[in-house]
């Protein structure tokens, strides 16, 4: 539509044109006050954002995430497995993963339209389903990895967002046990998504598996999708709900959200920068995947975060360096708070210091147990 209305504009001006092609070729200067300085002021925007989206482009070229070969090495044989929310971050991944590796994967996508890309992605031989109920009761299942629910870090917690959260989580929850209730052979082992949040608020008190947790939303949610997952172990299923960080990687999660400012030199740490950012590179989160469905011995909660945690403050420090931008610009946490409510005290300023016991004690060895380490292999 623009190109025909500048089409269209060019042959109303065409009797000016070719009267202007007759005159002899000049450069003049002209002043309109304020409408140029606005009009120059404008240009230099256009340039300053010409040059960042150059030197950006050029960054993204070496974005690409690393081959998945080898993600799921731990997982032995040749294994069915029901994966639902395949299409997001961490699903999405994991799928590729799984089978690359051989595996025969059962993705669960009740809405395609709703990000049809990714769903089109869901091709052979991976077995797209809409619902549980097209699965028969004979169907071979050897593991379930249950990481669907509607995301929580992209809108204010309303009581109708809360609602949300909530029910898409014990709703799909309580699916899969209904699901392992009529197989005739449920699956040996459940993975289940949790997050760190159940911890609730504890400032700078490293956390393992068997820290008790304080009350707050996030515990809330986390509580009773890690109870309904439990349900599972009244028809011999193996649980396992992992308590997961922030995630690091370059096409979602966290970090893409940080690096439009960042690549604009405004990043900086959010209110005293003090609080605990637990955080775990994706591929690590897809092998302690297979880590915990490939241990017979593994059950109950695990802390799906890098054994190294970081301040915000050395979060924000640690981007900046990565990217050869200033990390200066605090957002205080008065701000923040006053815009989001229960969102930004427990997501943005709250934190937890997770520290991944379970995992560590079990022979998981991470790739990247430093901040820095995963920096350098996704940016």
């Amino acid at each position: 539509m623009l190109a025909l209305n500048y089409g269209a504009i060019l042959v109303l001006l065409l009797p000016a044109l070719i009267e202007w092609a007759g005159r002899p070729t000049a450069i003049s200067s002209a002043y309109y006050g304020v409408w140029s300085i606005l009009a120059a002021v404008a240009a230099f925007g256009a340039g300053v954002g010409g040059a960042r989206d150059f030197a950006a482009s050029r960054r993204l070229a070496r974005l690409g995430s690393a081959p998945v070969s080898g993600l799921v090495k731990d997982l032995p044989g040749r294994q069915t497995i029901l994966v639902t929310g395949a299409t997001g971050f961490i699903g999405s991944r994991l799928v590729l993963a799984l089978t690359d590796a051989g595996h025969q994967v059962i993705a669960l996508v009740r809405n395609p339209a709703k990000n049809p890309a990714k769903a089109d992605a869901l091709r052979p031989p991976i077995t797209l389903i809409t619902s549980l109920d097209q699965l028969p009761a004979d169907a071979r299942i050897d593991a379930v990895v249950n990481l669907a629910g509607e995301p929580i870090g992209n809108g204010l917690w309303t009581e109708a967002k809360r609602r949300k959260i909530i029910d898409s989580r014990i709703g799909m929850t309580d699916d899969i046990v209904r699901l392992m209730a009529r197989l005739e052979r449920p699956p040996a082992v459940l993975v289940n998504g949790s997050a760190i949040g159940w911890y609730g608020l504890w400032q700078d008190q490293p956390l393992t598996e068997s820290a008790k947790s304080h009350a707050c939303f996030s515990h809330e949610l986390c509580d009773a999708w890690e109870k309904a997952a439990g349900r599972a172990a009244d028809y011999g299923v193996r649980v396992v709900c992992l308590r997961i960080g922030l995630v690091v990687g370059t096409d979602g999660g966290l970090l893409t959200r940080m690096l439009t400012p960042f690549e604009y030199g405004l990043g900086g740490p959010m209110g005293s920068g003090k609080q605990w950012m637990s955080w775990i590179e994706r591929d690590d989160l897809i092998r302690l995947i297979a880590h915990a469905l490939a241990r017979s011995d593994l059950s109950g909660p695990i802390n799906a975060t890098a054994p190294i945690p970081v301040t915000n403050r050395k979060f924000t420090e640690e981007l900046g360096r990565r990217l050869q931008r200033p990390a200066i610009f605090r957002i205080p946490a008065a701000l923040l708070h006053h815009l989001a409510g229960d969102f930004a005290d427990e997501l943005l300023l709250g934190g937890q210091r997770v520290i991944p016991n379970k995992a560590l004690s079990s022979g998981f060895v991470f790739r990247h147990e430093t901040l820095r380490s995963a920096f350098e292999a996704i940016l």
